[in-house]
């Protein structure tokens, strides 16, 4: 059966997209697959969309290991899970999960994982299809869904597996060439198909560099797989697509073959996962798909709107300086101990000593700072949500991750002096013990900080220690040496193209995104698909920011409503129009208001109001 699935695997897979360089349209692209399939059934105590630990469980701490040092394939399936949903979803008591919307019912079925190949790339990726029980082969309808950020392959669950399993739909997933499958350069250990630690060379694994024999630390995939998966998460997203219809074969043999003729196929994804559906969309020559549900994407198109490199790399400059500036005084985690950091101050005054912002006091020198994010497009509402980002040190990680993506950089050659590393409890580096890296895979993000591994170098003892290191990021964006029109070049490769005509669309992207904003990325996007007689459906969703699990802390929720519904209301209407004929529901702008200080109330979110 295995090698049936192998061969029905690489005979769907036709092209929506091409290898470099380009054969003739609807020609086969090379995609393989490395080793076997892992095939497991999840019923009784355990399921596919919460391993067994329903809504209750999701909100409760993540389930422990019984050995730190060794835990098994299903204690780190079950942790990943939850560390999935959590990072998507607004569990906290007032924020109406499970209640208002969405739900967590028990869904037993069966999983198919794999490790695979798109043609031309050095390091593989993962893809994972559930094929519920109650699957349903009178409508049959297959989701596809790649990882939001840098997660694991799980990180579509929320939205994708939430959606489509309880309504007997198959989900495939991708981890579009990110993920979690961390690399530890002191032990030359990886992650195997069933997420525990392997050797090198004893079993394939997720993501293995090649051989630097003096480094140290850890290498992330997303930044160190030398393949710029970015540019390639559309094919990332087909494949998953077909390696599901293929898998669907192998789950229903008596009714095979499963193809796009036969079988719906859903796209969607929330940020990252939204900007590879929507480059999937852009390729699929072949007519794989059905329908497009974007949410928050992180996408761009050539001459319109702003690159993510370009905005991280700006905010990373300037937004510590600003801010310093009163608008910021009740804006969430803004403020330590209610005063402006004093490296947000030290930072205005080497920007203004630059020649880079006016004024000759802090004030003055913030406005300045804010001024130039304002004339960059940066709007209010996008920039109070992006001052917890600043806190967080977000910008710096994303900036430094994806620059070394770009540039292709080994672990111990990323750009800026930057790299990836366990410490201690003081901060210092050290080589990670075997209970940190058993845990990787079930807990990162797949983008440092977090799960024991942090960000280091790109410091000075300036009193602007981050400073130097920052002025080198953004000069890769705006610089003209070698490695700044590599990385510019690499940008430009990810860009979406135009999807076929009559491919439906719905785009939902919340105003107060500072993370990845709407003027930089939707807005622009829907209206290059205008300008080409395309009409995608495009809701606008005021009060709503980019992380629904950020919702549950305090003084951020009351100002903000989730994302989430319109995701599960989008697909909904995506689905009314696919298989009942419905129309698609119109572009809007929805009325919502801020939860307040009290449960969230359906009026709030406004979807019923047409």
């Amino acid at each position: 059966m295995r090698r049936l699935a192998l061969l029905l695997f690489a005979l769907v897979l036709l092209a929506a997209c091409a290898p470099r360089p380009s054969p003739p349209e609807g020609s086969m692209i090379d995609n393989i697959l490395v080793g076997d399939v892992r095939e497991t059934a999840y019923r009784g105590h355990d399921d596919l969309l919460s391993a067994g630990l329903g809504l209750a469980g999701l909100r409760a701490k993540a389930p422990a290991f019984a050995d730190t040092i060794a835990p098994t394939p299903a204690e780190l399936r079950r942790r990943a899970i939850h560390t999935n949903w959590t990072g998507i979803a607004d569990f906290g008591p007032l924020g109406g999960y499970g209640s208002l919307y969405g739900a967590v019912p028990d869904v037993p079925g069966r999983e198919f994982s794999a490790f695979a190949r798109v043609s031309g790339a050095k390091s593989p990726h993962r893809v994972l299809v559930q094929v519920p029980d109650a699957f349903d082969a009178r409508a049959r309808c297959l989701v596809v869904a790649a990882s939001s950020g840098s997660r694991g392959v799980y990180g579509a669950i929320a939205l994708a597996g939430a959606w489509g399993l309880p309504r007997g739909c198959a989900v495939a997933y991708t981890d579009k060439g990110t993920g979690t499958g961390y690399y530890d350069l002191d032990s030359q250990t990886g992650v195997a198909l069933d997420g525990t630690r392997a050797a090198r060379g004893s079993a394939p694994l997720e993501f293995a560099p090649d051989a630097v024999d003096s480094a140290h630390g850890t290498a992330i995939k997303h930044a160190h797989s030398g393949d710029n998966p970015e540019a390639d998460w559309g094919r990332h997203v087909l494949q998953a697509a077909q390696f599901g219809l293929a898998m669907l074969d192998r789950a229903y043999p008596q009714q095979a073959p499963f193809t796009h003729a036969n079988t719906r196929v859903i796209v969607t994804g929330v940020s990252n996962g939204a900007g590879a559906a929507l480059q999937a969309a852009g390729l699929d020559q072949a007519h794989l798909i059905a329908g497009v549900v974007a949410l928050a994407p992180n996408v761009h198109v050539e001459g319109r709107g702003r690159a993510l490199y370009d905005y991280a790399s700006e905010a990373a400059l300037l937004l510590p300086c600003a801010l310093a500036d009163p608008r910021f005084d009740r804006v969430p985690f803004a403020r330590v101990h209610g005063a402006a950091p004093s490296a947000g101050l030290a930072r205005c005054a080497r920007l203004h000593e630059a020649g880079l912002l006016e004024g000759t006091d802090a004030a003055a020198q913030a406005h300045s700072a804010l001024d130039r994010l304002r004339a960059g497009g940066w709007e209010d509402t996008a920039l109070a949500t992006a001052a917890s980002s600043t806190t967080f040190d977000l910008w710096r990680a994303v900036a430094a991750t994806y620059a070394s993506s770009y540039l292709r950089a080994a672990p111990d050659a990323m750009p800026c002096g930057f790299r990836f590393g366990a410490i201690d409890a003081h901060g210092a580096p050290i080589a990670a013990d075997a209970a940190t890296r058993a845990a990787w895979w079930s807990d990162a993000s797949g983008i440092p900080p977090g799960a024991g591994v942090a960000l280091l170098g790109g410091t000075d003892a300036s009193a602007d220690p981050a400073g130097a290191a920052i002025d080198c990021l953004r000069a890769l964006w705006s610089g003209d040496t070698a490695d700044a029109r590599t990385l510019r070049a690499s940008v430009a490769a990810t860009a979406a193209k135009l999807p076929r005509a009559d491919l439906p669309i719905i785009v939902a992207h919340g105003e107060d995104d500072g993370l990845l904003p709407i003027a930089f990325s939707s807005r622009p996007y829907v209206a290059s698909l205008e300008a080409a007689g395309r009409r995608p459906v495009f809701w606008r969703v005021p009060h709503a920011q980019h992380f629904d699990a950020f919702l549950a802390l305090p003084a951020f929720g009351d100002r903000y409503v989730p994302l989430l519904p319109y995701g599960y209301a989008a697909l909904d209407k995506m689905w009314a129009h696919l298989a009942e004929g419905a129309p698609l529901p119109p572009s809007r702008r929805f009325t919502t208001q801020p939860r307040g200080a009290g449960v969230l109330e359906k009026a709030a979110l406004a979807l019923d109001a047409r």
